[in-house]
């Protein structure tokens, strides 16, 4: 709690007001003083300004007043975020900057309030992501934002843990998890009891979940984004299969936690902005064409009228390959954990991905064979078969047959013809 005091500009006045402040409050916690000019720098005689102080006193908060408050989850920003350019004043991102100043909220994404359920309260807009956030009130007192379920009203009630039931907006992991002190009792080295199942909650098959774990323990990390829902497709041995808004099918660990529902405001990507001032509200500043540059600012710059831009493929500002090239890392360690690439089948409707031709008719499909065009040879043609999630397990001579069943010929010369 702070107070402003008007002061004058003698010492031995403020050390008297200071000392006798301390003592008739002892919870000061701190104190300070600014000079600043008064109206006399208008009003009074020429040359001369009147100058007063004012008084900053900090009180230690009430044991009335609870410490975790809805203001605890709000905090500014620097004024610098948003701009695109890094430590050092360098534009990094281009075409941002500007926008309205913004209040950070600090949003639940561990859900780590273990079988504590909480009341939805308020659900209110978050100027720094697309989707709406609730504020929960927890049963110990605890308050926290979460991201708001698709059709979650006031006054709904949600929790998380291992033994939650499978209802919109509860968080639970992807499994039940067998631990050892759970699953059997071990005395002098032997084993005396052991359970067959675990009382934890299991997530069946084709859940539709949201905010996914990749870490354990880290938050969830995948489909956080407005109208974002992830589908649990499969489960085996420590991982399960998911099937992620962009189309990519990975594996994620099975003790990996994810809220169940699909995130809310689905149709804001349909909503049009209207006029340039409320892209600009964005943080968002206009896009210029590279055609339109001077040759010094752009590689497809310069030329008379509307020239092309004399190149082969188009390049960005810095002259690497544009519109197609691959920016992911080779070699990165979730290679193995992706079973299909994102947008692989708009990719072989376009006729953009390249088939794979093979004489193999023996060769067992496996997972990392989804998403492409394999042409199998059934002995005259190559016949180009895509491969779905459906067909891990068989051979690929079993969808290119190699005969033509017809009807029973007869023996004369005339029924060939």
């Amino acid at each position: 709690m702070a107070e402003w005091l008007k002061r004058p500009t003698h010492n031995w006045q403020i050390r008297r007001f200071n000392s006798c402040w301390m003592h008739a409050n002892g919870n000061v916690i701190a104190m300070n003083s600014h000079r600043l000019p008064g109206k006399g720098r208008r009003m009074g005689p020429m040359g001369h300004t009147m100058h007063y102080k004012r008084m900053i006193i900090t009180l230690q908060p009430d044991s009335q007043v609870k410490s975790n408050s809805r203001n605890n989850l709000i905090s500014g920003q620097q004024r610098h975020c948003g701009k695109g350019r890094n430590a050092r004043g360098i534009i990094t991102a281009r075409h941002r900057g500007g926008g309205h100043k913004r209040l950070y909220r600090k949003i639940d994404f561990r859900r780590n309030e273990k079988d504590i359920s909480g009341r939805i309260v308020t659900i209110e807009y978050d100027p720094n992501r697309n989707a709406y956030i609730c504020l929960i009130h927890y049963g110990d007192g605890e308050k926290r934002y979460i991201l708001h379920p698709r059709g979650a009203i006031i006054g709904d009630t949600i929790v998380s843990g291992t033994e939650v039931p499978i209802s919109m907006g509860n968080a639970l992991p992807l499994s039940a998890p067998y631990a050892l002190e759970e699953a059997c009792t071990v005395w002098e080295g032997v084993l005396i009891d052991q359970k067959e199942e675990s009382t934890s909650t299991d997530m069946p098959l084709g859940t539709a979940i949201h905010n996914i774990e990749i870490t354990l323990g880290k938050g969830g990390q995948l489909a956080r984004a407005a109208g974002a829902v992830a589908k649990l497709i499969a489960k085996e041995g420590k991982s399960a299969t998911l099937k992620l808004p962009s189309g990519e099918v990975r594996l994620i660990s099975k003790n990996c936690s994810a809220t169940v529902g699909q995130v809310g405001n689905v149709g804001v990507n349909q909503k049009s902005l209207g006029r340039a001032g409320s892209k600009r509200w964005l943080g968002k500043r206009p896009v210029v064409r590279g055609v339109v540059m001077n040759p010094v600012d752009h590689p497809h710059g310069g030329g008379e009228g509307r020239a092309p831009i004399g190149r082969k493929q188009p390049t960005t500002p810095w002259g690497y390959p544009a519109l197609g090239r691959r920016s992911r890392k080779r070699n990165k360690y979730s290679d193995s954990l992706i079973l299909r690439r994102r947008k692989i089948e708009k990719l072989n409707i376009r006729g953009e991905k390249e088939i794979i031709v093979t004489w193999s008719r023996a060769s067992t499909i496996i997972p990392t064979m989804i998403g492409h065009t394999i042409a199998i040879h059934n002995g005259k043609d190559h016949l180009p078969i895509y491969i779905t999630d459906r067909m891990v397990g068989h051979k690929l001579g079993e969808f290119a047959p190699t005969l033509n069943f017809r009807g029973h010929a007869r023996s004369d010369n005339k029924s060939r013809r």
